[in-house]
């Protein structure tokens, strides 16, 4: 094949979708429905000043800003605190979301460390045995809950790099590996198993989303492709109504000076205040800087979590194993 022809398509996006609707019939897909239940009940305490009305709430009246992290801090927070506890960036950015609506939740009054997140991904993962969509054209997208709680944490340790700070991304990290088929399979209980989506939708609905768009080339000019100028979210129907109080949408560029991570806060306006989403939205920034600290200074060496070991430690086992090795005893 010729340079600039383009590869064949495996898998067209109309079989992909005549597969996606076969695969929700196998028993295999309701074995899972008990394990969402329990990360879906439970309480979902209220963010916003009131609930959310598709009348009103619609995307013509969404309003947005948007956050920065610099280089010096997003490259560390990345690269070295993933590879500390043996995680993913989502584990990382994850928890420090957690900490942050916990925080924003004391500063108002508010109790309990727990949150329910839709978690947004690409899609184009393996919830379809038997194709390949590397190469179709099509928004492909999933998503499904996920309950995090980084605990009773010190807010003053988190800030600093604590050993809260640790803590608390060893244990969203394991809340994020008990979910069901790392999530595939959600969307074929939901809309496609009719028993199972009657008591799903029972159930409250996450008030956040988050997604994390994953690293880009930016800036320089030479990069095969890179995300459009205009803000995330875009594209919208202005009369769809928004499903959620809070839609975090974040991006890693590779800019000239370094990664810098940008965030996109998007919320129905009358719903929340600018300076609560700021507020928020800063204090989320605060504890991404407190676990790069935390790994940084040495002290805060990440280590393992019970998902990671073929035996059967819990987390307080394992830490005092490595307490142990790492002071020679």
């Amino acid at each position: 094949m010729g340079r600039g022809e383009l590869q064949p398509v495996p898998t067209s996006f109309r079989r992909w979708a005549q597969k996606l609707r076969a695969a929700a019939e196998p028993a295999g897909a309701e074995e899972e429905l008990e394990a969402w239940l329990d990360i879906v009940d439970g309480p979902d305490r209220r963010l916003a000043s009131r609930a959310l009305d598709p009348r009103v709430d619609i995307a013509a009246r969404a309003r947005t800003i948007s956050l920065d992290l610099p280089a010096d801090v997003t490259g560390p927070l990345l690269s070295d605190v993933p590879a500390a506890f043996h995680g993913g960036a989502n584990d990382v950015l994850l928890a420090g979301l957690a900490l942050a609506v916990a925080q924003w939740r004391r500063h108002r009054g508010g109790r309990g460390t727990d949150v329910l997140v839709d978690l947004e991904g690409h899609g184009r993962g393996d919830a379809v045995p038997g194709t390949d969509v590397s190469r179709t054209a099509g928004w492909f997208t999933s998503i499904h809950p996920v309950r995090i709680d980084a605990g009773q944490a010190d807010w003053a340790q988190v800030r600093d790099g604590g050993p809260a700070a640790g803590a608390a991304v060893k244990k969203v990290k394991e809340q994020l590996r008990q979910v069901p088929s790392d999530g595939a399979r959600y969307g074929l209980l939901r809309y496609f198993d009719d028993a199972a989506a009657e008591e799903l939708s029972a159930l409250p609905s996450a008030q956040i989303a988050f997604n994390y768009l994953g690293r880009v080339a930016s800036g320089g000019g030479d990069a095969d492709w890179d995300l459009a100028p205009e803000e995330l979210p875009s594209g919208e129907d202005p009369r769809m109504p928004m499903a959620h109080v809070l839609e975090i949408n974040a991006v890693t560029r590779d800019l000239p000076g370094g990664p810098e991570l940008s965030a996109a806060w998007t919320w129905p306006d009358g719903t929340l205040g600018d300076d609560d989403v700021r507020e928020l939205a800063e204090a989320w920034f605060t504890a991404l800087r407190g676990l790069v600290a935390h790994v940084a200074s040495g002290a805060g060496d990440g280590g393992f979590t019970p998902s990671d070991l073929l035996v059967d430690l819990d987390q307080g086992e394992i830490d005092t194993l490595q307490n142990a090795w790492r002071n020679g005893q």
